[in-house]
């Protein structure tokens, strides 16, 4: 914008006014120029796990399937296979379903009351206080 600017001494705002775009859009774009392009990502941090150490830990698993996360947090450490806490071995193994190691009944939660087919086949009843002369019976 400056280069033509000064080329045809029209105006930046008139530059911009023919653009279409708005000054506060234009003079944001302009404090930007240079910047590096960071999205609402998350950008990577020195003490998050690397995939080799995401695999390490799955492979370490695969080898002692009968240890907990903890233990297996632990002996991890001392083998020099990789140093995390346990909370961090937890968080590698949960969504790969290695934690379940029982078989789980699917929970009912939700389903409703399942309604009696026939008269009598189910009764439900309330209980209920009622007031007779100032006793609850």
């Amino acid at each position: 914008m400056a280069h033509w600017s000064t080329k045809t001494d029209i105006s930046t705002t008139a530059f911009i006014t023919w653009l279409g775009v708005a000054k506060g859009k234009f003079y944001a774009w302009k404090k930007r120029y240079g910047v590096a392009n960071e999205h609402n990502h998350k950008i990577p941090r020195d003490h998050w796990l690397e995939d080799w150490e995401r695999q390490a830990i799955l492979d370490f698993h695969d080898k002692k399937p009968l240890n907990g996360y903890r233990r297996l947090a632990f002996m991890t450490n001392d083998a020099d296979v990789v140093c995390v806490s346990p909370s961090t071995t937890y968080r590698v193994l949960q969504p790969t379903g290695r934690l379940d190691r029982w078989n789980h009944k699917t929970s009912k939660k939700g389903t409703g009351f399942n309604q009696p087919a026939a008269a009598h086949d189910h009764w439900h009843i309330d209980v209920a206080y009622v007031n007779v002369a100032g006793t609850f019976y």
